[in-house]
């Protein structure tokens, strides 16, 4: 689109499904690559992405050529069949339905590239359903309490 200017800063935060610690420390590094292909393909800028056995969190400039929920069903639709196709789990891979996304302004993103950059550490102190819940409240946004990412019960 002639004439579009935007700047729009996006951490988006989603989990395995039944937020199961499957994503392996050997392969997690392969998968960031896969997603980051997939959020250039569609025209956005990755600034980083990092997360844990759980989650990932990916924080990008994003472009205003498509939505938002469309990138993320295809993050991680692509990446489900990805990770499958690979065998890296020996068990069917899927990610949670849904997704956390947050906006940050030009002054916030060292600090939150910062902030994704040390989740391994973050982790050792702090659950990810404390981190979301906490990036929820923070952001002001309302949640209900049973749509929050569920263990298997």
């Amino acid at each position: 689109m002639p004439n579009t200017y935007t700047q729009i800063h996006i951490q988006a935060v989603f989990a395995v499904k039944y937020r199961l610690c499957v994503i392996g420390k050997d392969w997690k590094d392969e998968l960031y690559k896969y997603i980051t292909g997939i959020i250039q393909q569609n025209g956005h800028k990755l600034l980083i992405i990092n997360g844990v056995e759980d989650h990932v969190h990916i924080f990008f400039g994003m472009r205003p050529t498509q939505s938002l929920s469309d990138l993320m069903q295809d993050v991680k639709a692509n990446s489900s069949k990805w990770i499958n196709d690979k065998k890296f789990i020996s068990s069917h891979f899927e990610w949670q339905s849904g997704f956390g996304a947050f906006s940050y302004s030009k002054s916030q993103i060292a600090d939150v590239i910062k902030y994704i950059q040390n989740q391994e550490t973050h982790h050792a102190k702090q659950t990810f359903l404390d981190e979301y819940r906490e990036l929820l409240d923070q952001f002001d946004i309302e949640y209900d309490e049973r749509y929050i990412f569920k263990p298997l019960e």
